[in-house]
């Protein structure tokens, strides 16, 4: 049986969070459980943590632990459901974001271009809008936009262009009917590399992944206690800067506030100096760990 997701950087995320025995924790994408399960299994009795996925086919992985608690949410409500569960600040919080195996891996659920199926990529199934939408409905420079800035696409009006001039002629509805509409504009040797790009730009539109991303890291310092840490596991460019930024200054601009005496000043203590990424034989284990990189930072006072 394949496995639901194999976790990225499983070791140095659990060094990273330094888990409190009797600290309460947060994983914000529990997906297979990889994740909390090493959580779990560095907490005592005392230890809490919750799990948080708005895929409900996670809910196939939840541990029977009275310790853990499963919230079925996207992680962008994190503080509105710790606040209904009585928790006020925690002692760390994990993200691994991206894509889980299970999601490439099933091919009902359109996140691949390797298999033919309804273009969807939702990870929250009850969402009514999917990637049909994006694709189907979106104007020439609305497309033109998530192509430039989630997928970074070389010309990507180019590409906007064929999807519009090929659903006047049909509607695009699947997977092979989007990859024939770009056809005039894949490069030949890099066709996989293309697609890649293209799919990751529908799927970060489709679940609003950089909004959710920007009101997670808003909240963490709220939710956190003084010496908490957060976590964050991220797998493509747009994702990392927005995190390496904050966590140097606080802000998404990256530039550290000055005190009146003109010192810096920034609500986390930087954990990680450079990003860590996987070593050659984790890739060679698992071939989609090869672009993650983490990075940790602690709290300061308030």
């Amino acid at each position: 049986m394949q496995a639901y997701h194999v976790p990225a950087l499983f070791e140095e995320s659990m060094d990273a969070l330094a888990i409190r025995p009797d600290g309460t924790y947060v994983d914000l994408t529990f997906g297979g459980g990889g994740h909390s399960r090493g959580i779990l299994q560095r907490l005592s009795a005392k230890g809490r943590l919750f799990g948080f996925d708005q895929d409900r086919d996670a809910r196939a992985n939840v541990p029977r632990d009275d310790r853990f608690r499963f919230v079925e949410s996207n992680f962008r409500f994190m503080r509105g459901w710790l606040r209904a569960l009585g928790v006020g600040k925690v002692d760390g919080i994990l993200a691994d974001l991206g894509v889980s195996s299970h999601h490439f891996d099933t091919q009902r659920r359109g996140f691949s271009f390797r298999f033919d199926a309804p273009l969807d990529m939702r990870m929250n199934q009850r969402a009514g809008f999917s990637a049909a939408d994006v694709i189907g409905t979106y104007d020439r420079q609305r497309l033109t936009r998530i192509l430039r800035d989630y997928g970074e696409l070389d010309a990507p009006h180019r590409v906007a262009q064929c999807i519009v001039q090929a659903r006047e002629r049909a509607p695009l509805e699947t997977i092979d009917a989007l990859i024939e509409a770009v056809a005039p504009v894949t490069p030949r040797g890099g066709e996989s590399k293309f697609l890649a790009k293209l799919f990751q730009a529908v799927r970060i539109e489709v679940n609003g992944e950089m909004d959710a991303l920007e009101m997670m890291l808003e909240q963490s310092l709220r939710v956190l206690r003084p010496g908490g840490r957060l976590c964050v596991i991220t797998y493509h460019s747009l994702e990392d800067r927005m995190v390496k930024n904050f966590l140097r200054s606080g802000n998404f601009e990256g530039k550290p506030e000055k005190d009146f005496f003109g010192r810096l000043v920034s609500p986390w203590n930087v954990v990680t100096r450079k990003a860590v990424v996987p070593s050659a034989e984790e890739i060679g284990r698992n071939p989609r760990a090869r672009s993650a990189k983490l990075r940790a930072a602690e709290k300061t006072e308030e």
